[in-house]
């Protein structure tokens, strides 16, 4: 099993570009369920999220392949075409390890009146429950019964409704607009997720001839049409992939230039970092950014966007763990997003955890150890550690961070960073 080997203490300098946004990506893709025409997708990263992906949808009789370079290498264009779909089943073997796979369900549902698609898997971070997908689906006229570990949902044709979730869910938004666009009449979305990534899906749809309003808010209406076309679309930056750049820098010290970047997504962990001192220039689509010295605790707290995301909160914890002062951190989206904290103590970092809220006194430096990596976003902290740890540290099961950031240690190399890929055991 791979591990990432770091030697610490070098600071960052250079550029790197930042990959598409697995998040917008994920739904984009399935997308093109919802018509018999081609639609392609540029700047798709490759992760293996985004490899699940395509043989769920493979799995399902969609045509997704990936363009190649002059090199022969898988470049960064998906065309598809679901034309001849022949099973309206997602299996468990490939949903298992990916909770986005329920996003198949609505536009399956949707375009072809139904879907059986296991019930999902992911990081281990907490209870994602998928009933506000149920729910909404429900509510526009599906019958949905749960049989042997699948969500099994039949409709003739889904009828618009009014849908107000019992909670922010990004999925679930995601799930009941993609089955909107084809239901009868309008559907209003009500307490939908804001999150810059489904405004992208949503002017994906809208590319496809879809009708839809108010996407970016917290009401969403949607006017159902009878058939879709086929669209090219560029997927959004990863806004999470820069800021886990940022807090790199932050707290290794050096200074860095990230291209392909959407600032304007950015607000939230740009105004922290600025905090803790990070010295911040922004343009259209790059970032400029640079640690003059030591970081500044920071007290955070978790929000739906256009608060601070929980997908960056161990980013910027691992950060606070050398900054100068106190930091609190208060997680609000997920019960069990603190699983790196322990990995973190082993390199030396004082944190106490008291429920939902996790109190940071920085020390001058952390010390590199053998570390574990328990999800996606721990993955990135634990490296961020050992960038700035004296000494070596090595990080295991970084599967983890495969998920969701695109060759995270070439970026890193290119920075003038230490750090390779190693298999097997730490020599």
């Amino acid at each position: 099993m791979d591990k990432l080997l770091i030697t610490g203490g070098r600071p960052l300098r250079g550029e790197v570009a930042i990959s598409g946004a697995k998040n917008a990506a994920l739904p984009c893709l399935c997308a093109a369920l919802l018509t018999a025409d081609t639609v392609t997708l540029e700047n798709v990263p490759q992760l293996n999220d985004i490899g699940t992906t395509l043989k769920l949808l493979r799995r399902i009789g969609v045509k997704a392949e990936r363009d190649t370079t002059d090199h022969g290498e898988d470049g960064s264009s998906v065309v598809l075409a679901a034309d001849q779909v022949q099973a309206l089943e997602a299996p468990y073997e490939l949903v298992k390890t990916m909770r986005a796979s329920i996003l198949v369900l609505g536009p399956m549902l949707a375009r072809f009146g139904e879907a059986r698609v296991s019930l999902p898997g992911g990081c281990a971070i907490g209870q994602r429950p998928v009933d506000q997908h149920i729910k909404g689906l429900a509510a526009m006229g599906a019958d949905i019964s749960i049989e042997h570990g699948f969500v099994v949902a039949r409709a003739k044709r889904l009828q618009g409704a009014v849908i107000r979730t019992d909670m922010v869910t990004v999925t679930g938004t995601e799930n009941l607009l993609m089955a909107a666009v084809l239901a009868e009449g309008r559907t209003v979305l009500e307490n939908a997720a804001r999150e810059p990534e489904v405004v992208d899906l949503a002017e994906l749809l809208i590319a496809m001839g879809a009708r839809i309003s108010g996407h970016g808010t917290d009401r969403i209406v949607v006017e159902g049409v009878q058939r879709l076309h086929g669209a090219t679309h560029r997927v959004m930056p990863d806004r999470i992939e820069a800021g886990t750049f940022l807090c790199a820098v932050g707290a290794a010290g050096g200074e860095i230039v990230l291209r392909n970047v959407a600032p304007g997504s950015m607000g939230a962990t740009l105004d922290k970092l600025r905090q803790a001192g990070l010295a911040v220039e922004c343009g259209p689509d790059w970032i400029r950014a640079g640690m003059p010295g030591r970081p500044r605790a920071v007290d955070f707290r978790t929000q739906e966007y256009p608060g601070f995301a929980t997908d960056m909160q161990a980013q910027l914890m691992a950060l606070n763990a050398i900054a100068d002062g106190t930091a609190v951190i208060t997680e609000t989206i997920f019960e069990n997003r603190y699983m790196h904290v322990q990995e973190l103590r082993r390199m030396g970092a004082d944190i106490d955890i008291d429920g939902h809220t996790a109190v940071v006194r920085g020390v001058p430096r952390l010390s590199g150890a053998a570390v574990m990596a328990t999800d996606l976003r721990a993955s990135a902290s634990l490296v961020i550690a050992g960038l700035m740890a004296e000494g070596e540290t090595l990080v295991d099961r970084i599967y983890h961070l495969d998920r969701g950031y695109e060759s995270m240690e070439r970026k890193l190399l290119q920075l003038g960073a230490d750090i390779r890929r190693v298999a097997g055991s730490w020599q």
